[in-house]
């Protein structure tokens, strides 16, 4: 398993980490994500910045609450032995969070605990980890978390009560160029399955690579792993702004999944990028998801989450209609 990762690296290679929570609540289309980010840009003439994003999501009423601040580096402070970030008076630290931001008159403030199983799951086959290559990377840290505490937006208070979400951490040189992300840490119909999966492809000096699919799904118990080289590039994958479709084997077992969301459940937000430019990730929490897994000696199995899954795509293009935060 991998040991907890943070590195603070030489400015000419840049380098992001981000680490964030996200929960839903157990029967409404709400939700919310907190995302702490440490940002170092290769190129000298941008300022090194902590991040600190959150979004509130509610689909009842097709609201979206977008803030984020951006503080020196040398404000900030993180671990490099045990999960501590802090980002101005934001702070995130094993099993809680606390903090605030605003941006264009919004503000949310958040003061929340977790608890959850630390048997962390990752989303790249091990030796991968290692190796310079991939220049992004990805562990959940937590996959299944339940939170409580309090949020508030725009002067409301939402109390939580064990809403169930998951802790995240990512890091990398320089951001995937285009994938579709998604995640569900509860179904509606099998609360204790997990399931996230990519859809992506990278850049080989001026020419994209072929697009890869990896997925895992920890269900039972067990985690059925399709991540492979060999099953990501198989893999048949198709998305657009704001529906994504993939199936995938690995030799034990089919997965099919699919996830969808109305435009306006979801946030534009600017990404920096370390090597160059910036990047747009468009961001929701209270995507549909769907999910068949085939397994031999079983029957076909089929989760659902309403409203409770988690959906991104980061892109280039600017032709997406949703307004752009940065």
């Amino acid at each position: 398993m991998i040991p907890y990762h943070s590195a603070q690296p030489a400015r000419p290679d840049g380098h992001y980490e981000s680490w964030f929570v996200r929960g839903n609540h157990p029967h409404q289309p709400q939700a919310f994500w907190i995302r702490y980010t440490r940002f170092i840009p290769r190129d000298t003439s941008r300022d090194a910045l902590g991040e600190i994003w959150a979004i509130w999501f509610d689909g009842d009423q097709d609201n979206v609450v977008v803030v984020k601040e951006e503080f020196p580096l040398d404000l900030c402070e993180f671990s490099n032995s045990h999960l501590h970030a802090q980002i101005g008076k934001s702070v995130l630290s094993d099993h809680q969070l606390r903090g605030e931001a605003k941006l264009n008159g919004n503000s949310i403030r958040w003061s929340l605990n977790y608890q959850g199983d630390d048997n962390s799951l990752l989303f790249l086959p091990e030796n991968l980890y290692a190796g310079k290559l991939p220049r992004a990377k990805s562990v959940i840290s937590r996959p299944q978390i339940a939170l409580s505490g309090e949020l508030i937006v725009n002067g409301e208070t939402i109390a939580l009560d064990n809403w169930l979400g998951s802790e995240n951490h990512n890091w990398g040189s320089r951001h995937t160029d285009q994938y579709a992300w998604g995640q569900v840490a509860a179904f509606d119909n099998m609360p204790e399955a997990f399931l996230e999966c990519i859809t992506a492809r990278v850049k080989i000096g001026p020419l994209p690579s072929p697009w890869m699919t990896l997925a895992c799904v920890r269900l039972e118990g067990k985690d059925y792993l399709f991540n492979s080289l060999s099953n990501a590039f198989r893999a048949k994958a198709a998305y657009q702004f704001f529906d994504w479709r993939l199936h995938t084997e690995n030799g034990d077992a089919e997965l099919d999944v699919s996830f969808e969301a109305p435009p306006r459940h979801f946030a534009a937000l600017t990404y920096y990028n370390p090597s160059k430019g910036n990047k747009t990730c468009l961001n929701s929490k209270i995507a549909t998801c769907r999910l068949t897994l085939r397994r031999e000696g079983h029957s076909p199995l089929t989760l659902t989450s309403r409203h409770g899954a988690a959906f991104e795509i980061l892109t280039d293009r600017e032709d997406h209609g949703r307004p752009l935060m940065t």
